[in-house]
């Protein structure tokens, strides 16, 4: 399933490397084209002020604190932005309104997630 998305822009916040190459060749699949990965909520502050992403994706735990915190400070500086969680800790998400997406990664769930999330 291919769901075509406007968005271009992704910040994928996510400490392992292979995932957020994962991830990227996932998210290139569904139309987007340029991509920051960051591992610490820092990392991710300060690429999505330096380059406003269209849609977030983020792991729970990451280095230096969690994905939800690296979301909650970015949505402070620059409002609502599109959100996929993408972890193994999903069990940590419950009750959380972005779609979360467990690990290992289905890129058809990965596909229906940022759907999801665009239609929030």
């Amino acid at each position: 399933m291919t769901v075509h998305i406007k968005a271009r822009h992704a910040l994928i916040i996510e400490d392992e490397i292979l995932i957020a190459f994962e991830v990227e060749a996932l998210l290139a699949e569904q139309g987007f084209t340029s991509f920051d990965i960051a591992e610490s909520p820092q990392d991710a502050l300060a690429m999505a002020m330096a380059r406003t992403p269209d849609l977030i994706t983020a792991d729970y735990r990451i280095i230096g604190g969690t994905g939800v915190e690296a979301v909650e400070a970015i949505h402070k500086q620059l409002g609502a932005i599109p959100v996929v969680y993408v972890t193994g800790n999903s069990d940590l998400l419950l009750g959380r309104a972005p779609p979360v997406v467990g690990k290992p990664i289905s890129p058809r769930r990965l596909a229906e997630a940022c759907a999801r999330a665009f239609s929030s």
